[in-house]
């Protein structure tokens, strides 16, 4: 999408044309192709989509936490300020304080022989140098009481946590520097269903008591339901549909969205449902529309012109040709597209 939702005065984070290329010896890698979005205080936008499709490199990528093979330019203004123009060092003061991340698997970034305590009080003073070690304790307890844990655990080591607690720890440690933005970066995978509702309501909590702006990258669609206001949903780098997240899950506008949706499965499912082939190379997409070799309503402009964004309602954007506008598709253009059909012998 090249067109972005309105902008708001009060955003904490606007994206506009974000773009990230990953070097290869076959050529570049285009991750993420030229993203737009806005993020206000207390706002939770979810980024769905096969995995493949640029999400975690989005995230980092508004972070600045790309490696050194990886390329990014446009605009990422967090409070008016564009990250994507500072240096490393410049970024380093941002992270922590005012920008966090909260990591999918948490067993790997705990360090097995520090204390839980020593977690924190290093975090605090990497950002905070002057602080005592009282008030260390005081904001580190105090986190972890709005995390469950209790002010006994305080000095337990990981290992001595189980999988959720250890999410939910990784979460405080987030939280301990008070930033007003988060990615957070599939926070639930590997967990049941019983902490993973924990999670969703900690998540909840954050914005409602903290006023935290967050991206959460996931592929579950339902917590998407339950704890964000919006959903982009993302495919070969782009985002092809975003708004309300009610409205999308009741209406989705793109042909994507819909069979994410008739993919997942409920108490109701009688039968399993999945999108045919897989997301494309990157090095070399396809043309028009990346989406359009899958796609069961492919029309003859769709693997010639890329899709024009259009807006079904005030609160959903879209960039798919069943859409519109009229006035770009050519003659003979809605005409089906004969698809090959994908046998799983050949996805394999």
């Amino acid at each position: 999408m090249t067109d972005s939702t309105t902008a708001h005065g009060n955003d904490v984070l606007s994206v506009r044309d974000l773009r990230v290329w990953y070097g290869t010896e076959r050529g570049a890698v285009r991750a993420v192709d030229g993203v737009d979005f806005d993020l206000r205080p207390g706002e939770t936008l979810g980024l769905v989509g096969e995995s493949g499709c640029g999400k975690s490199t989005l995230g980092r990528g508004v972070l600045g936490l790309l490696p050194a093979s990886a390329t990014a330019a446009g605009e990422v203004r967090f409070r008016g300020e564009n990250l994507v123009a500072l240096s490393e060092k410049e970024l380093q003061g941002r992270r922590g304080p005012e920008i966090g991340l909260i990591f999918q698997e948490p067993m790997t970034r705990l360090n097995p022989l520090m204390r839980i305590s020593q977690h924190f009080e290093e975090t605090l003073r990497v950002h905070e140098p002057g602080i005592d070690k009282q008030e260390v304790r005081l904001r580190s307890l105090e986190v972890l009481r709005r995390m469950g844990i209790p002010p006994t655990r305080y000095r337990n080591y990981p290992h001595e946590f189980s999988g959720g607690m250890r999410q939910r720890l990784m979460i405080a440690l987030t939280l301990v520097l008070r930033p007003a933005f988060i990615v957070a970066d599939e926070p639930t995978t590997a967990l049941d269903v019983l902490v993973e509702a924990q999670i969703i309501r900690i998540l909840h909590d954050l914005r409602h008591n903290f006023g935290t702006a967050m991206l959460l990258i996931t592929h579950n669609l339902g917590i998407v339901a339950e704890a964000c206001d919006r959903v982009a949903v993302m495919y070969a780098g782009h985002i092809v549909e975003e708004g309300d997240a009610k409205q999308v899950f009741s209406e989705p506008a793109h042909p994507y969205t819909r069979e994410l949706l008739r993919s997942t499965i409920s108490l109701r499912t009688t039968g399993l449902h999945y999108i045919p082939g897989a997301p494309p190379d990157l090095v070399e997409p396809p043309t028009g529309c990346t989406f359009h070799p899958r796609c069961p309503d492919a029309m003859k402009v769709c693997a010639d012109l890329d899709p024009v964004e259009t807006r079904p309602s005030s609160q959903q954007r879209v960039a798919c040709w069943l859409h519109g506008p009229e006035d770009r598709i050519p003659d003979g253009g809605r005409e089906p597209l004969a698809r090959q059909e994908i046998s799983v012998a050949d996805e394999a």
